[in-house]
Parts: structure tokens; sequence; C-alpha cells
């Protein structure tokens, strides 16, 4: 079987100071072609969206594509390539183009989930500081970017927003996140509990659990007897090998009553808003200890060391070629049966 890799070139800019990211995107593309190939696919790298149009356009064809490309402008930028693969009949792997887009707009996604009768936080849209005055929900509260991957490259914390005491404190929020981002401000009711990220494989009544970590404030630690997935590239993939990197998350057992009461919140989500495959839900405790929608992430990083999707798979158990065997199995099942179509 063919697969279509499309994915982001990150050219190296030395003096920008992406050169470390450009590296992960050329690692986690490398590790995944030679995670596909030893799972016996051939692998056509494509390249970018403008590649894979280019491609379309001249009747290039291939039984599966596998996007990782998140490139471009705008909450549809993670749609455009599964949008063209539908338009030339290509299927693919992970969410169609609905669901990459609503995921990307926070306030859009939490509306869905809220009219789902699924738990999120109260929140509100800031198109000023000025309309820090007026806001309906008691302080402390939670401001960040209306776009869930607008602030890349502005650090973690910019992406996942911050915490205003006060009104003075919101107005100062708001006016840094609008001048850097150019875009309105989702405020959140502010939730004091445990966060936890969940893996989900599959799709639909078939998605389950790949596993759950939660975010342990300063640092991720991964529990004892756990090892990550290391890639290597002059080794290529190897088994469980140590790894320092894992910094920002402790494992939550499943036997853990707050962890499964996050993971059936995300199962609801995910089934709730058609993601397919594999994607990631953050979930995290109100006051009570009920816990709450924050986001989705319908189209999740697969470096084999940095991301969070390989991170939980190491953590409970499975190899990094297991992953992607799950992923694209996941895919497989929605093709119609072909009974001279030989599946992997």
């Amino acid at each position: 079987m063919n697969i279509g890799l499309v994915f982001d070139p990150r050219p190296e800019q030395p003096d920008s100071g992406q050169c470390g990211h450009a590296q992960a995107v050329a690692e986690a593309v490398e590790a995944l072609r030679l995670g596909l190939e030893v799972l016996g696919f051939e692998v056509d790298a494509v390249g970018s969206a403008k590649s894979l149009a280019t491609a379309l356009g001249k009747g290039q064809r291939w039984d599966l594509a596998f996007c990782i490309a998140t490139g471009g402008t705008g909450t549809g930028r993670e749609a455009l390539v599964p949008a063209l693969l539908d338009a030339h009949g290509v299927p693919y792997v992970f969410s169609d183009p609905l669901v990459m887009a609503l995921c990307q707009s926070r306030p859009v996604c939490k509306r869905l989930v809220r009219d789902l009768g699924l738990p999120t936080p109260d929140f509100v849209l800031l198109r000023s500081e000025k309309d820090a005055a007026g806001l309906p929900l008691p302080y402390p509260v939670y401001a960040k970017p209306t776009d869930r991957g607008a602030a890349r490259g502005l650090g973690r914390s910019a992406g996942r927003g911050a915490r205003a005491a006060d009104r003075k404190e919101l107005a100062a929020l708001c006016r840094a996140l609008q001048k850097r981002l150019k875009e309105p401000v989702l405020v959140e009711e502010f939730l004091p509990g445990r966060e936890f990220t969940v893996g989900v494989i599959g799709s639909g009544e078939l998605a389950r659990p790949l596993g759950v970590m939660e975010t342990a404030g300063a640092g991720w630690q991964v529990a004892e007897g756990h090892r990550a997935a290391e890639y290597s590239a002059e080794g290529g993939l190897a088994a469980f090998q140590g790894n320092d990197l894992l910094d920002e998350s402790a494992n939550a057992p499943l036997n853990d009553s707050a962890a499964q009461e996050a993971v059936r919140l995300a199962l609801d989500v995910w089934r709730g808003l058609g993601g397919r495959d594999a994607g990631l839900v953050r979930v995290r405790q109100n006051a009570t200890g009920q816990a709450c929608f924050l986001e989705a992430s319908p189209l999740p990083g697969l470096h084999p060391q940095r991301s969070d999707l390989p991170r939980l798979c190491a953590m409970h158990g499975a190899s990094y070629q297991d992953l992607l065997g799950m992923i694209v199995q996941s895919a497989l099942e929605r093709l119609p049966v072909d009974p001279n179509r030989e599946r992997a």
C-alpha cells in the first residue's frame, strides 16, 4: 500500500532562533517515514500543502494520505490538506476539514461541546482591553488566544493562556495578546483543579483511550518504570531508551478516579465532535472536582520524543510503530471493502 506523507518543510533560520524547531520537524518527518516503512508501507514524501496541490493537479494519487501539515495561517490551516484530499477522492488519516477547523477555534469548539451537554468552563470573548470592565465572570480568570494555534512560536504559556487575578491584570493580558495576535481574547472561568491530557485512538464508537497524563505545574515527570521511545537520525527508531525530555507531565494511573473521569469526558467530547483516528483532549477539574473540557487537538504532534501522543503511547507500553499502526488501521476501517485490495 502506498502512503503519501504531507508535511511542512521548515527551512533552517539561524538568525531567528528557529533552528531547533526546524530540526524537530525534520526528525518527526523522518521518524514517521521510517516507522511507516517498517510497518510495510511504501511512503511517498509529498511535502507541503502546495506540493500536494501540484501533485494532485498532475493526477498523482495514493492509497492513503498521512498528513501532519499545520502550516499557513487562519483557523482553516489544518483543514486545508483534508479538503484538498476530499476534493480529489484520496482517503486520508485524521479528522475531516470541519473537525479540524472547529477545533482550531476555541470558542466555537467550546460552544459545540456545551451544546452536547458536556461541561466546559464559562467564557466570554473580549475584543479590547476596555471590555474587561464589564466582565460577567468572577476573578480569577484565564485569558488565552481564541485561535488554538495562533501563539505558536510565542512560547507554551502564550498559547495556553495566563491567569488574571483582577481587572487590571486582565486588561494588561488582553492588551499584550491582542497586540501580538490581532484577535479577540478568550476569557474563561478559572479552574483550580488537576489538569489531564488524554490521548484518544479511533473514531466514533470504536474510539478508545490511549492513555492519560497529568500536567504537573513546573515540569512533566514520568512515572517510575515507564520509558520513552527514542529517535536517532543515525539509528532510526530504538525501542524504549531512557529520555530526559519528558519533563512536563506525570503519568496518571487509569485506576485514579479523577483520571478515569477525565478519560470518560474526553471520549464523549471526541465522539461528539466527530474526531477520527487519533487526537488529544485537555481536561481540567473545577472547584468541585468535576472534569471540564478545555480543548481538543485532532492533528496531534508525532515527534517520537517531544510530542504528547507518542509519550502517552510509550508510558503505557506501546512502541512508536504500534502507535502508527493503530492510527493507519483506524483510517483503513473507513475505506470501502474491496476484495481485490490487500489490507495492511
